[in-house]
């Protein structure tokens, strides 16, 4: 691999972002209406490969069931709002209204209110009822003390979400969660991460995760790289941790762990162009923000946003465009990628001759410096 010289004391290897690199088409091509983007895990099959993150600002039990009903999958923040208030639509109507100065102070003064357990499976069986599967997300720190919540409310998929998640994490203070041995005593598929190199997540992989989460500090409302310095770019990202499923599989003797690009893709391109760096799926959180069902009410947030010592994020404005229904499958009234975002992946792959998921990973890519 490539170092590059950055002074006498340190090199590092090139990364790229998804807006450096470019989809080839092959020599064929196909109907679009005869490309198929379903996607499964575990026991699961989802027409879209789209997941939709646990932020506040779009994913309320509301939207997770019209996602599920659109062919998609809603997680729930169970550390969010829908947690903690019993009616947080005053809340999200006030956080639309705050000026951007004053946003950050109030969005933490909102979450210090504890999470209230018996919302927790409220929330989860609002879901189930509607028949869609349910899944929510806790992050490292929270598992241990409210995962037997959220299983006797009968989720199906669980996921450990964090900023970067490790299967290693050192604490003096206390005992960190035992991801490996937590996975093993659940009868649930998990998904975990952020994590962002080959190693990183061959280690999570080991600990039975059903699927990994790909990136950290990506996302259009995080802060990340300005506040920690922290970023590893995301084709680059996805590419590295699809090695490490491909030499998992040999490793295990054929276990397929599903790689989960989540964050830095705001538009249609870049979905398409994270699934040809060897993703399964996708979790995106902007795109949806804009819906007119989303609880942010075109606002968009977090929750690094909110986070009392250090905060990572902010709350942005994207406004509203159209239906859930409409960004992700059209009609579009818009040239620019955020609407009928499943309707361009289609076309991507029927571009490039591809039929299915599986076989679009094999897609050929070239670096392409993004326009200005």
């Amino acid at each position: 691999m490539t170092q590059v010289e950055i002074g006498r004391g340190k090199s590092g290897r090139r990364a790229y972002a998804l807006d450096e690199i470019g989809i080839v088409p092959s020599r064929r091509t196909r109907d679009p209406e005869e490309v198929s983007i379903s996607w499964q895990i575990d026991a699961y099959r989802f027409d879209l490969p789209m997941v939709v993150s646990p932020m506040d600002s779009v994913v309320s039990p509301r939207t997770a069931i019209e996602i599920g009903r659109l062919g998609g999958l809603g997680v729930l923040d169970l550390e969010g709002l829908w947690t903690r208030y019993e009616d947080p639509a005053p809340l999200l109507e006030e956080v639309a209204t705050l000026d951007s100065d004053a946003a950050t102070r109030r969005l933490q003064e909102i979450y210090t209110t504890p999470i209230d357990e018996e919302l927790i499976g409220r929330r989860i069986e609002e879901i189930r009822a509607a028949g869609v599967t349910t899944a929510v997300r806790l992050s490292p720190q929270k598992t241990a003390r409210y995962h037997k919540a959220v299983i006797d409310a009968g989720v199906d998929i669980f996921v450990i979400r964090g900023t970067t998640v490790s299967a290693e994490h050192v604490s003096g203070r206390a005992e960190p969660l035992n991801l490996k041995q937590f996975i093993y005593e659940l009868d649930v598929p998990v998904i975990v991460g952020g994590c962002a190199t080959y190693t990183a997540a061959l280690h999570l992989m080991r600990t039975g995760a059903a699927g990994v989460l790909v990136g950290f500090g990506g996302g259009a409302s995080h802060t990340t790289r300005n506040v920690l310095g922290v970023v590893v770019p995301m084709a680059t990202a996805i590419s590295d941790v699809a090695a490490a499923r491909r030499d998992y599989m040999d490793e295990s003797g054929g276990r397929y762990v599903h790689v989960i690009a989540d964050g830095g893709m705001g538009g249609s391109g870049d979905i398409a162009k994270a699934i040809a760096c060897g993703a399964d799926a996708v979790m995106v959180g902007s795109p949806l923000a804009r819906a007119a069902e989303a609880p942010g009410r075109g606002f968009h947030w977090g929750s690094e946003a909110h986070h009392p010592e250090l905060p990572r994020g902010r709350r942005v404005e994207f406004g509203t465009i159209g239906t859930l229904q409409e960004i992700l499958h059209g009609p579009s009234s818009l040239a620019d990628g955020s609407m009928n975002l499943m309707g361009a992946l289609k076309r991507t792959m029927a571009t490039a001759g591809y039929s299915d998921l599986k076989e679009f990973q094999r897609v050929e890519v070239v670096v392409a410096p993004p326009q200005p």
